[in-house]
Order: C-alpha cells, then sequence, then structure tokens
C-alpha cells in the first residue's frame, strides 16, 4: 500500500501540479453554482488540494476535509476544517453539506459503492458531488490504475460510461467532461 500517512510534504508540495487548468475551471464552475455559506466536504482530501483550489473560486463558502491520514491533512490551509475518516464511514450527520468534491480519491476507496452510500447520506437533497479522476479507457488510466494495483492499493477506476451508470444508481444526474486521459463528473443527487 501507498504509505499517504508519511507522504504529506511530497503532496502538499507537488500535488497542485497534477491538476490540469481544465480541472480546476471544471472545479471553479461546479462551485459557482452553490449559494453563499455552503458547506462543501472534500472526501479522501489528502492535502486539501481540492479546497485550497476551491477557495480561489469561492471564498465564501466552508470547506471541510476527511482522510483516513492524518500525516496528509495536517498540510491542510487553515480555513479547512479536518476530520479524520473514510469514505466507507463518513463521520458527519445526515443531510449535513451542500456539496461534495473527491480529487484522484474514488480510485482508492476500498468500497466505492457503500463510499457512494455514505456521501449520498451527507448531501442534502438537491446537492452537488465533483469527481477528478482517470479514465481506464485510456492508456494513462490503464497504466495508473496497473500501477495502483501493484503498490496494494484498491485501483477502482472507471470508464467513464461505468461512471455515470454507478452515479445515476446511486440517484445522481450526471454530467462528464473528459480532460485527455482525465475526466471530471459533475452531479446532483435527488433523494
Amino acid at each position: 500500500m501507498i504509505p499517504f500517512n508519511y507522504l504529506g510534504m511530497v503532496f502538499h508540495t507537488f500535488g497542485s501540479f497534477v491538476y490540469p487548468r481544465s480541472v480546476r475551471a471544471a472545479q471553479c464552475a461546479f462551485l459557482k453554482v452553490l449559494p453563499s455559506q455552503s458547506k462543501v466536504l472534500d472526501i479522501g482530501a489528502g492535502t486539501g488540494v481540492l479546497c485550497q483550489f476551491g477557495y480561489v473560486c469561492r471564498d465564501d463558502i466552508s470547506y471541510v476535509a476527511v482522510d483516513p491520514a492524518e500525516g496528509m491533512m495536517k498540510y491542510a490551509n487553515e480555513y479547512v476544517e479536518t476530520h479524520k475518516g473514510v469514505a466507507e464511514a463518513l463521520p458527519f450527520e445526515d443531510d449535513s453539506f451542500d456539496a461534495a468534491m473527491m480529487g484522484e480519491a474514488l480510485h482508492h476507496f476500498k468500497d466505492v459503492d457503500e463510499a457512494l452510500k455514505e456521501t449520498v447520506r451527507i448531501l442534502k437533497n438537491g446537492a452537488k458531488l465533483f469527481i477528478y479522476d482517470f479514465d481506464l479507457n485510456t492508456f494513462m488510466g490503464k497504466s495508473i490504475c496497473r500501477g495502483e494495483k501493484l503498490l496494494g492499493e484498491a485501483g477502482n477506476f472507471f470508464t467513464l460510461s461505468d461512471i455515470q451508470e454507478k452515479l445515476e444508481s446511486y440517484g445522481f444526474s450526471v454530467m462528464i467532461t473528459k480532460h485527455g486521459w482525465r475526466y471530471t463528473v459533475d452531479a446532483t443527487v435527488q433523494k
């Protein structure tokens, strides 16, 4: 397994460089429609890079991060409220958040279905979900998937049609945008 708890400084220093401008623009567009004072949860947040990018676009909303690796979260910015936890058992009340984000995290979840059930549980009706990950239908996506599995990671990568179908089965309306060998999801849940 990748020792994320000991890699916080590396991800803090270099993590933001792996997010293309188009992905950051998609995240800004996702956040722009939220009302002021919305509460946004970054699931599998690592060092909170999605919160950092989000804050540049919207500094009038609250950012909360959850990750199992405290060694990563200690590098989150001071405006991010951090919690130790896993996506499959989120430490929050039902209907607590206006939006959730997952940046290069979905493929690390041990049980994607349980993580999505938990995500729906903590989101309010009509709340939004943003996902950034790697497209399994591309050479780079397949290569990253193989590499992560060799390192003992879950390797839950999806094709675009598979992630759309999975999210729709949990009540999300889904819009997917390709970014080369990556993709973003902008989804809204109806409960």
